[in-house]
């Protein structure tokens, strides 16, 4: 019987060997048409983690991933953002990424808001948007009507990408950050040419903004935020990748510098979706706590700063506190929550 290019990675990871971003997506083909058993997807997953991932290979799954997703069709989708993390980070915050998606899209940002329930947490972003009364149900052919009306869509990853079931049931048996994680904010329905991935681990910062550079974007930042957040931190220091136009630069993020004040990991706990829902109403309410306030306003003048509107994230921050004042976000949640349900057929 002739070798599948699945096995043939198999064989390739277990005597320590990378795999070419060709031969990786051919082996991700095999396991997102299902051609996979369990123990072959577990011996992938599980062989470039602990030889480590290299972004020829996470590049590869990404595409593999892409060319087996739904895709929301929508004009200018390289003016799309996207707001998303690995997950796994060091603080259980609240959906913050979620919170910052809505006051950027009350800011005039057009958000492909692209997410799950969760994996590695107690609240997805799916969660938490279905306890704040937005239906995550719409039918694909509805969601472009739901981003021109609402100037923000959520995808549910289940519906846009039905693929990933064959790899499911063997992430939730490991448990662990596997390379779907990084591959996930890699694979935007709507091909979103500009997003904000969290990165929690920072020594894979450069590996997924690797494989970003070499599958193509418009203006994208990575970042990774201490004390190991997929985010932008207000706690403290966050490293930042930028890529524009194939061209790569780091900088950081310095909250104290912005005129933000110290504030301290309690005040972004997470909880159940019921809890963060209300957090994130609080905040987009102007009634949040300093740290979850600030926690939004920076992640969102990130999603202002890739949109191209400021010239720089100062200027970006700047916009996200004038759209929270104005309540913007909060607007942003009801054009959202009215535009699903009526695409959900509610």
């Amino acid at each position: 019987m002739r070798e599948s290019a699945l096995q043939a990675a198999i064989k390739r990871l277990a005597a320590g060997e990378s795999l070419s971003r060709d031969e990786a997506a051919r082996a991700f083909g095999c396991v997102m048409r299902g051609e996979g058993t369990a123990a072959q997807v577990s011996a992938l997953l599980m062989g470039l983690r602990v030889k480590g991932e290299t972004p020829d290979e996470v590049a590869g799954a990404a595409t593999a991933l892409r060319e087996a997703m739904t895709v929301l069709r929508t004009d200018a989708p390289e003016d799309l953002v996207d707001t998303c993390g690995t997950g796994g980070g060091a603080v259980a915050t609240f959906n913050i990424s979620t919170a910052a998606a809505l006051l950027a899209a009350g800011a005039g940002v057009r958000v492909a808001k692209h997410g799950n329930r969760s994996f590695t947490s107690r609240s997805g972003s799916a969660d938490v948007l279905e306890a704040l009364g937005v239906a995550i149900d719409v039918p694909v052919e509805r969601m472009r009507d739901v981003l021109e009306a609402a100037g923000i869509v959520f995808m549910f990853a289940p519906a846009m990408h039905p693929a990933m079931r064959h790899v499911g049931p063997v992430r939730r048996e490991l448990s662990i950050q596997t390379v779907m994680n990084l591959v996930g904010p890699l694979a935007n329905p709507a091909h979103a040419g500009r997003q904000v991935i969290g990165v929690a681990d920072l020594r894979r910062l450069g590996l997924i903004g690797g494989a970003l550079q070499a599958l193509g974007t418009t203006h994208s930042i990575l970042v990774h935020g201490a004390p190991g957040m997929d985010e932008i931190s207000p706690l403290g220091s966050t490293t930042v990748l930028e890529l524009v136009a194939g061209e790569a630069r780091s900088w950081t993020v310095e909250p104290e510098r912005l005129g933000l004040a110290p504030t301290h990991a309690g005040e972004l706990v997470g909880a159940e979706p019921a809890e963060n829902a209300r957090i994130v109403e609080a905040v987009l309410g102007g009634r949040g706590n300093a740290g979850a306030t600030a926690a939004v306003l920076l992640n969102a003048a990130g999603a202002l700063y890739v949109a191209g509107k400021a010239a720089d994230f100062a200027g970006s921050l700047n916009l996200a506190r004038e759209a929270l004042a104005a309540g913007a976000g909060r607007e942003a949640l009801e054009r959202l929550r009215v535009a699903a349900k009526r695409a959900a057929g509610g």
